[in-house]
């Protein structure tokens, strides 16, 4: 019962869509059990591979079909009944599959594989419905529909000499591979430039230097192991946490942060323009520049200044502050 439950491939549809398919497979998987006699007209197979036969074949059809072929017990009729059914479907495909390999171009499609494959699909179906493509027409099929700037092109892989299509299509899926890299290295930058460095690259090599891969120097240096190594030494620093978060590499050879200058990867003009910078302002002080004032022309000292510059009074009186509280200034 566990082989009835599982489908050698796709049950013919009551719609007969993949009716095609659905013969060539079935005559397949029949010749390989040894039942391909039992669908042939005039053969002497047994009743039991009769039977095995028709097993398989009602397997493979849809629920609508078995209840329409209920009564049908031999494995011939069942396959000429099919037939008579959904042969008419050949020239339904044929005019479509003739459309098809006549509007077929090369140049219509984006890579190879795409090509490749709708002609495989297109003599497919031809051959189904009882019409051969050579290898022959399929060369001059893609011969014939090069793009127009590519005549040339077209001419050289003519007079090859391929005599399968399948060499051709290997040959053009080789080309195509090496335009592709031509063309990324080409737009990968200018020509006649470098590359673009990575300035701020960071690389951190440890060389198993002093202890627990630290370096250090003096006493007590290099004790202190991670949370994963805890062999032979004394217990994690808890501060040491809080100590890495605050610590911010700085690299003296081109001022950037992330990296020390024994792994520095800037360009010498970025390291020269840094260096400059550094010598321009040696014995300068820093200037604030929090305030700026425009008029230069009457400067003010606000270095020195009174209470009564605060007040409106110009003789610097304050009897007007005294007694009701309000502000008007004394004769």
């Amino acid at each position: 019962m566990s082989n009835l439950a599982k489908l050698d491939f796709v049950a013919l549809d009551i719609s007969g869509n993949n009716y095609l398919l659905w013969v060539l497979d079935a005559e397949i998987h029949l010749d390989a059990n040894g039942l391909g006699e039992t669908i042939k007209e005039g053969n002497t197979a047994t009743t039991q591979n009769k039977a095995k036969a028709m097993i398989f074949l009602r397997h493979h059809l849809c629920e609508g079909l078995k209840y329409e072929y209920l009564t049908v017990k031999d494995p011939l009729t069942l396959w000429k009944n099919l037939k008579e059914r959904y042969d008419h479907l050949k020239t339904v495909i044929l005019p479509k599959a003739r459309f098809d390999w006549l509007h077929l171009r090369l140049q219509d499609f984006k890579s190879i594989d795409d090509y490749n494959s709708a002609m495989f699909k297109i003599t497919t179906q031809l051959e189904l419905c009882g019409e051969k493509v050579s290898d022959v027409d399929k060369l001059e099929k893609t011969y014939q529909t090069f793009h127009g700037s590519q005549l040339l092109l077209s001419q050289q892989y003519r007079q090859r000499g391929f005599k399968r299509y399948c060499e051709l299509v290997s040959c053009l899926l080789v080309a195509e591979q090496n335009n592709d890299i031509l063309l990324k290295n080409h737009q990968s930058r200018p020509t006649g430039t470098d590359p673009f460095p990575e300035v701020n690259a960071t690389k951190y090599e440890n060389r198993n230097k002093g202890h627990a891969g630290i370096r250090g120097r003096g006493r007590g240096r290099g004790t202190w192991n991670t949370r994963n190594d805890r062999k032979g030494g004394p217990r994690e620093d808890p501060r040491d946490g809080s100590r890495d978060r605050n610590i911010v590499n700085f690299c003296h050879r081109c001022g950037g942060k992330g990296h020390w200058a024994r792994t520095c990867r800037a360009p010498p003009h970025v390291v020269d323009s840094y260096h400059r910078s550094l010598n321009d302002n040696k014995g300068k002080k820093k200037v604030e520049t929090n305030f700026a004032d425009t008029n230069e022309s009457q400067p003010f000292n606000y270095d020195y200044l009174d209470v009564s510059d605060f007040f409106s009074d110009p003789d610097g009186r304050i009897d007007h502050l005294i007694g009701d509280g309000s502000v008007q200034a004394s004769d």
